[in-house]
């Protein structure tokens, strides 16, 4: 594992990565993504609101059943480290009309968010991946997946 940032982890600490979560809406599901934000130390809990402001002036779906919420430019006070938390849903949460099965809740201190979303967007870009990722039987083995997000 990463040493790094959040508890000895990178950006990712596997606490921070959940499976069969269920979401009655979009709204529901950047609430969740955004409180595990909040729970670990990485933002305020002001940021949440900012994710759910985020997503009223432009949808952060992004294909392939992945969705990756965060703060507006302003919140950026409300982070006190960089995190990600990962929540799959077995059931797809509708997504502006999407199916959206992993919601990736994203706070970066500075630009590190853009390294962050890089390193996402490389995993949900190949379809084998997304299909290891939605057919991960635990957190842990979802976790090993993921893990590079938190390599330099």
């Amino acid at each position: 594992m990463s040493a790094g940032l959040g508890g000895g982890y990178g950006v990712l600490a596997p606490h921070d990565v959940v499976v069969g979560a269920v979401a009655g809406s979009k709204v529901d599901a950047i609430r969740d993504a955004g409180e595990r934000l909040v729970r670990s130390g990485a933002v305020d809990a002001s940021y949440v609101d900012a994710m759910l402001e985020r997503e009223r002036s432009i949808s952060t779906y992004m294909g392939n059943h992945l969705a990756i919420p965060h703060g507006t430019d302003e919140a950026k006070g409300a982070i006190r480290r960089s995190a990600l938390s990962l929540v799959r849903y077995d059931e797809p949460v509708d997504w502006d009309g999407n199916p959206v099965r992993v919601v990736v809740g994203i706070a970066g201190v500075g630009d590190e968010h853009l390294a962050i979303l890089s390193k996402i967007a490389l995993v949900f870009a190949d379809t084998d991946q997304v299909q290891r990722v939605l057919d991960a039987p635990s957190a842990a083995a979802l976790y090993e997946i993921l893990e590079q997000v938190n390599e330099a």
